[in-house]
Protein backbone atom coordinates (compact mmCIF):
# COMPACT_ATOMS: atom_id res chain seq x y z
CA UNK A 1 0.00 0.00 0.00
CA UNK A 2 1.35 3.38 -1.06
CA UNK A 3 -1.25 5.70 0.46
CA UNK A 4 -4.96 6.30 0.84
CA UNK A 5 -6.84 6.99 -2.40
CA UNK A 6 -8.06 10.31 -1.01
CA UNK A 7 -4.46 11.51 -0.69
CA UNK A 8 -4.23 12.42 -4.39
CA UNK A 9 -6.84 14.20 -6.52
CA UNK A 10 -7.34 14.09 -10.31
CA UNK A 11 -4.72 16.27 -11.97
CA UNK A 12 -2.38 16.16 -8.97
CA UNK A 13 1.29 15.05 -8.93
CA UNK A 14 3.14 13.98 -5.79
CA UNK A 15 6.71 12.92 -5.14
CA UNK A 16 7.00 9.82 -2.94
CA UNK A 17 9.76 7.70 -1.42
CA UNK A 18 9.28 3.93 -1.65
CA UNK A 19 11.25 0.78 -2.49
CA UNK A 20 14.54 2.54 -1.77
CA UNK A 21 14.08 5.24 -4.41
CA UNK A 22 12.07 8.31 -5.38
CA UNK A 23 8.95 8.12 -7.57
CA UNK A 24 6.27 10.43 -8.92
CA UNK A 25 2.63 9.55 -8.33
CA UNK A 26 -0.12 11.23 -10.34
CA UNK A 27 -3.83 10.81 -10.91
CA UNK A 28 -5.17 11.34 -14.41
CA UNK A 29 -8.32 13.27 -15.19
CA UNK A 30 -10.30 10.01 -15.54
CA UNK A 31 -9.13 8.90 -12.08
CA UNK A 32 -6.35 6.48 -13.06
CA UNK A 33 -3.28 6.50 -10.82
CA UNK A 34 0.27 6.22 -12.12
CA UNK A 35 3.49 5.71 -10.16
CA UNK A 36 6.62 6.07 -12.25
CA UNK A 37 10.33 6.71 -12.19
CA UNK A 38 10.71 10.48 -11.66
CA UNK A 39 13.17 11.14 -14.49
CA UNK A 40 12.08 11.57 -18.10
CA UNK A 41 13.62 8.94 -20.42
CA UNK A 42 14.30 11.68 -22.97
CA UNK A 43 16.88 13.95 -21.31
CA UNK A 44 16.35 13.21 -17.62
CA UNK A 45 14.20 16.09 -16.39
CA UNK A 46 12.36 15.48 -13.11
CA UNK A 47 8.67 14.92 -13.84
CA UNK A 48 7.70 16.03 -10.34
CA UNK A 49 9.37 19.42 -10.65
CA UNK A 50 7.21 21.41 -13.03
CA UNK A 51 5.46 18.46 -14.66
CA UNK A 52 1.69 18.59 -15.17
CA UNK A 53 -1.13 16.10 -15.76
CA UNK A 54 -2.68 16.24 -19.24
CA UNK A 55 -5.64 13.90 -19.63
CA UNK A 56 -4.40 10.61 -18.19
CA UNK A 57 -0.73 11.35 -18.84
CA UNK A 58 2.05 13.17 -17.02
CA UNK A 59 3.85 15.80 -19.10
CA UNK A 60 7.54 16.53 -18.74
CA UNK A 61 8.30 20.23 -18.12
CA UNK A 62 11.45 20.18 -20.32
CA UNK A 63 10.13 19.25 -23.80
CA UNK A 64 6.50 18.29 -23.06
CA UNK A 65 6.85 14.57 -23.73
CA UNK A 66 3.82 12.82 -22.23
CA UNK A 67 3.54 9.39 -20.55
CA UNK A 68 0.45 7.46 -19.46
CA UNK A 69 0.00 5.54 -16.20
CA UNK A 70 1.64 2.44 -17.71
CA UNK A 71 4.71 4.28 -18.94
CA UNK A 72 3.85 4.49 -22.65
CA UNK A 73 4.89 7.69 -24.39
CA UNK A 74 1.62 9.15 -25.64
CA UNK A 75 2.88 12.36 -27.22
CA UNK A 76 6.02 14.15 -28.42
CA UNK A 77 4.67 17.52 -29.59
CA UNK A 78 7.47 18.33 -32.04
CA UNK A 79 8.28 14.84 -33.38
CA UNK A 80 7.20 13.82 -36.86
CA UNK A 81 7.88 10.14 -36.07
CA UNK A 82 7.72 8.47 -32.65
CA UNK A 83 11.05 6.75 -31.81
CA UNK A 84 10.80 3.01 -32.70
CA UNK A 85 11.33 1.76 -29.13
CA UNK A 86 8.56 4.05 -27.87
CA UNK A 87 6.16 2.44 -30.36
CA UNK A 88 7.03 -1.07 -29.12
CA UNK A 89 6.93 -0.81 -25.33
CA UNK A 90 6.62 1.56 -22.34
CA UNK A 91 9.78 3.62 -21.96
CA UNK A 92 9.09 5.18 -18.53
CA UNK A 93 9.27 2.62 -15.74
CA UNK A 94 5.88 2.48 -14.03
CA UNK A 95 4.45 0.21 -11.37
CA UNK A 96 1.27 -1.88 -11.73
CA UNK A 97 -1.46 -0.27 -9.60
CA UNK A 98 -4.67 -1.48 -7.96
CA UNK A 99 -7.06 0.70 -5.96
CA UNK A 100 -9.16 -1.16 -3.40
CA UNK A 101 -10.60 -0.53 0.07
CA UNK A 102 -9.88 3.19 -0.23
CA UNK A 103 -6.17 2.73 -0.86
CA UNK A 104 -3.57 2.66 -3.64
CA UNK A 105 -1.52 -0.54 -3.96
CA UNK A 106 1.57 -0.97 -6.14
CA UNK A 107 3.43 -4.09 -7.27
CA UNK A 108 7.21 -3.69 -7.11
CA UNK A 109 9.88 -6.05 -8.45
CA UNK A 110 13.50 -4.83 -8.70
CA UNK A 111 13.86 -6.44 -12.15
CA UNK A 112 10.45 -5.35 -13.41
CA UNK A 113 8.73 -8.77 -13.37
CA UNK A 114 4.95 -8.77 -13.69
CA UNK A 115 2.75 -9.40 -10.60
CA UNK A 116 2.98 -13.00 -9.37
CA UNK A 117 -0.12 -13.03 -7.14
CA UNK A 118 -3.26 -11.02 -6.51
CA UNK A 119 -4.23 -8.59 -3.79
CA UNK A 120 -6.42 -10.52 -1.33
CA UNK A 121 -10.14 -9.92 -1.12
CA UNK A 122 -11.45 -9.19 2.38
CA UNK A 123 -15.27 -9.53 2.54
CA UNK A 124 -15.54 -7.43 5.71
CA UNK A 125 -14.29 -4.34 3.86
CA UNK A 126 -16.80 -4.83 1.06
CA UNK A 127 -19.90 -5.10 3.29
CA UNK A 128 -22.17 -2.34 4.55
CA UNK A 129 -22.72 -4.40 7.71
CA UNK A 130 -19.28 -3.46 9.04
CA UNK A 131 -18.08 -0.21 10.62
CA UNK A 132 -15.45 2.08 9.13
CA UNK A 133 -12.60 2.87 11.51
CA UNK A 134 -9.73 5.30 10.92
CA UNK A 135 -6.62 3.93 9.27
CA UNK A 136 -3.41 4.24 11.28
CA UNK A 137 0.11 4.73 9.88
CA UNK A 138 3.47 4.33 11.60
CA UNK A 139 7.01 4.91 10.31
CA UNK A 140 9.21 2.20 11.79
CA UNK A 141 13.00 2.00 11.79
CA UNK A 142 13.33 -1.60 10.69
CA UNK A 143 13.21 -3.65 7.47
CA UNK A 144 9.88 -4.94 6.16
CA UNK A 145 10.75 -8.60 6.89
CA UNK A 146 10.89 -7.92 10.62
CA UNK A 147 7.34 -6.56 10.79
CA UNK A 148 5.70 -9.85 9.81
CA UNK A 149 8.20 -11.94 11.76
CA UNK A 150 6.76 -10.43 14.91
CA UNK A 151 3.56 -12.47 14.44
CA UNK A 152 5.37 -15.81 14.73
CA UNK A 153 7.53 -14.81 17.68
CA UNK A 154 5.13 -16.33 20.19
CA UNK A 155 7.39 -15.93 23.22
CA UNK A 156 7.55 -12.14 22.99
CA UNK A 157 3.77 -11.95 23.51
CA UNK A 158 4.36 -12.98 27.13
CA UNK A 159 7.63 -11.21 27.91
CA UNK A 160 7.16 -7.97 25.94
CA UNK A 161 3.38 -7.58 25.74
CA UNK A 162 2.58 -9.01 29.16
CA UNK A 163 0.26 -11.84 28.09
CA UNK A 164 -0.36 -14.23 31.03
CA UNK A 165 1.39 -17.11 29.25
CA UNK A 166 3.27 -17.84 26.05
CA UNK A 167 0.29 -18.68 23.85
CA UNK A 168 0.26 -21.82 21.73
CA UNK A 169 0.69 -21.16 18.04
CA UNK A 170 0.97 -22.81 14.66
CA UNK A 171 2.09 -21.72 11.22
CA UNK A 172 2.01 -23.14 7.71
CA UNK A 173 2.97 -22.06 4.21
CA UNK A 174 0.75 -22.18 1.14
CA UNK A 175 2.54 -20.69 -1.87
CA UNK A 176 2.67 -16.92 -1.51
CA UNK A 177 0.48 -17.07 1.64
CA UNK A 178 1.86 -17.56 5.16
CA UNK A 179 -0.82 -18.68 7.66
CA UNK A 180 -0.54 -18.40 11.44
CA UNK A 181 -2.80 -19.12 14.41
CA UNK A 182 -2.08 -17.75 17.89
CA UNK A 183 -3.98 -19.02 20.90
CA UNK A 184 -6.07 -21.63 19.07
CA UNK A 185 -8.15 -19.16 17.09
CA UNK A 186 -7.69 -16.01 19.19
CA UNK A 187 -5.54 -14.40 16.47
CA UNK A 188 -5.65 -15.94 12.98
CA UNK A 189 -3.75 -14.29 10.17
CA UNK A 190 -2.48 -14.68 6.65
CA UNK A 191 0.35 -12.80 4.99
CA UNK A 192 -0.04 -12.31 1.26
CA UNK A 193 3.50 -11.64 0.14
CA UNK A 194 5.72 -9.23 2.08
CA UNK A 195 3.36 -6.26 2.10
CA UNK A 196 -0.13 -7.42 3.09
CA UNK A 197 -1.48 -9.17 6.19
CA UNK A 198 -5.13 -9.95 6.99
CA UNK A 199 -5.50 -10.70 10.71
CA UNK A 200 -8.68 -11.58 12.60
CA UNK A 201 -8.86 -11.23 16.39
CA UNK A 202 -11.71 -13.17 18.01
CA UNK A 203 -13.13 -13.32 21.51
CA UNK A 204 -16.48 -14.73 22.76
CA UNK A 205 -17.76 -15.16 19.22
CA UNK A 206 -16.88 -11.59 18.19
CA UNK A 207 -14.26 -10.90 15.49
CA UNK A 208 -12.32 -7.74 14.70
CA UNK A 209 -10.50 -7.70 11.34
CA UNK A 210 -7.25 -5.88 10.65
CA UNK A 211 -5.86 -5.25 7.17
CA UNK A 212 -2.19 -4.44 7.69
CA UNK A 213 0.12 -3.25 4.93
CA UNK A 214 3.83 -2.55 5.11
CA UNK A 215 5.70 -0.38 2.62
CA UNK A 216 9.51 -0.52 2.45
CA UNK A 217 10.58 3.12 2.31
CA UNK A 218 14.17 1.97 1.99
CA UNK A 219 16.23 -1.00 3.18
CA UNK A 220 15.99 -0.04 6.84
CA UNK A 221 12.71 1.85 7.20
CA UNK A 222 9.12 0.68 6.80
CA UNK A 223 5.77 2.46 6.85
CA UNK A 224 3.08 0.21 8.30
CA UNK A 225 -0.57 1.12 7.74
CA UNK A 226 -3.50 -0.62 9.41
CA UNK A 227 -7.19 -0.55 8.61
CA UNK A 228 -9.72 -2.09 11.03
CA UNK A 229 -13.34 -3.13 11.00
CA UNK A 230 -15.89 -5.19 12.88
CA UNK A 231 -19.56 -5.97 12.45
CA UNK A 232 -21.84 -3.02 13.14
CA UNK A 233 -23.22 -4.36 16.40
CA UNK A 234 -25.87 -2.34 18.23
CA UNK A 235 -24.49 0.62 20.17
CA UNK A 236 -23.95 -0.30 23.81
CA UNK A 237 -24.20 -4.03 23.19
CA UNK A 238 -21.77 -6.50 24.76
CA UNK A 239 -20.64 -7.57 21.28
CA UNK A 240 -19.76 -4.03 20.24
CA UNK A 241 -17.81 -3.44 23.45
CA UNK A 242 -15.81 -6.64 22.86
CA UNK A 243 -15.13 -5.72 19.22
CA UNK A 244 -13.97 -2.22 20.11
CA UNK A 245 -11.78 -3.57 22.89
CA UNK A 246 -10.10 -5.93 20.41
CA UNK A 247 -9.53 -2.94 18.13
CA UNK A 248 -8.00 -0.80 20.87
CA UNK A 249 -5.91 -3.66 22.21
CA UNK A 250 -4.40 -4.45 18.81
CA UNK A 251 -2.76 -1.00 18.75
CA UNK A 252 -2.21 0.11 22.33
CA UNK A 253 -3.29 -0.57 25.87
CA UNK A 254 -6.85 -1.08 27.11
CA UNK A 255 -8.10 0.13 30.46
CA UNK A 256 -8.89 -3.26 31.98
CA UNK A 257 -5.86 -5.27 30.81
CA UNK A 258 -2.19 -5.24 31.74
CA UNK A 259 -0.95 -6.45 28.33
CA UNK A 260 0.15 -3.86 25.79
CA UNK A 261 -0.39 -3.42 22.05
CA UNK A 262 2.36 -2.95 19.49
CA UNK A 263 2.37 0.85 19.60
CA UNK A 264 3.53 0.96 23.20
CA UNK A 265 6.13 -1.83 23.14
CA UNK A 266 6.98 -3.26 19.70
CA UNK A 267 7.84 0.12 18.19
CA UNK A 268 10.52 0.68 20.83
CA UNK A 269 12.16 -2.65 20.02
CA UNK A 270 11.86 -2.30 16.25
CA UNK A 271 13.30 1.20 16.20
CA UNK A 272 16.40 0.14 18.11
CA UNK A 273 17.09 -3.54 17.29
CA UNK A 274 19.75 -5.14 15.11
CA UNK A 275 18.85 -7.81 12.55
CA UNK A 276 20.47 -11.19 13.19
CA UNK A 277 20.66 -13.15 9.89
CA UNK A 278 21.61 -16.30 11.81
CA UNK A 279 19.81 -15.95 15.15
CA UNK A 280 20.54 -18.15 18.12
CA UNK A 281 17.11 -19.71 18.74
CA UNK A 282 15.70 -22.11 21.31
CA UNK A 283 12.82 -24.60 21.18
CA UNK A 284 10.24 -22.10 22.49
CA UNK A 285 10.82 -19.31 19.99
CA UNK A 286 8.14 -20.26 17.48
CA UNK A 287 8.37 -20.78 13.69
CA UNK A 288 10.75 -17.88 13.01
CA UNK A 289 12.92 -19.92 10.63
CA UNK A 290 9.83 -21.09 8.71
CA UNK A 291 8.87 -17.44 8.28
CA UNK A 292 12.34 -16.52 7.04
CA UNK A 293 12.46 -19.39 4.55
CA UNK A 294 9.05 -18.38 3.20
CA UNK A 295 10.00 -14.70 3.03
CA UNK A 296 13.26 -15.46 1.17
CA UNK A 297 11.28 -16.12 -2.05
CA UNK A 298 10.71 -12.36 -2.29
CA UNK A 299 14.40 -11.52 -2.65
CA UNK A 300 15.95 -11.68 -6.12
CA UNK A 301 19.43 -12.37 -4.76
Amino acid sequence: MIDESASIAPGEIRQIQAFDQQWVMFRGESGKVGISDPFCPHLGAHLGEGGVVVGDSIRCPFHHWEYDTQGWCTKIPYAKVMPPIARKKPILRSLPIIERYGAIYAWYHPEGAEPMFELPEVPEFESDDYVTLPRGAWDIGTAIQEIGENAVDFAHLHYLHGAPIIPPGTARVEGNVFHFDIGNGYIVGENHGPGIAVVRHSQNGVTMTMFSSSLPIDRENTRTMMQFTYRNYEEGSVERKIAHKLYEHSIGETEDEDSAGFESVDLIVWNNKKYRPQPLLCDGDGPILLWRRWFSQYYVE
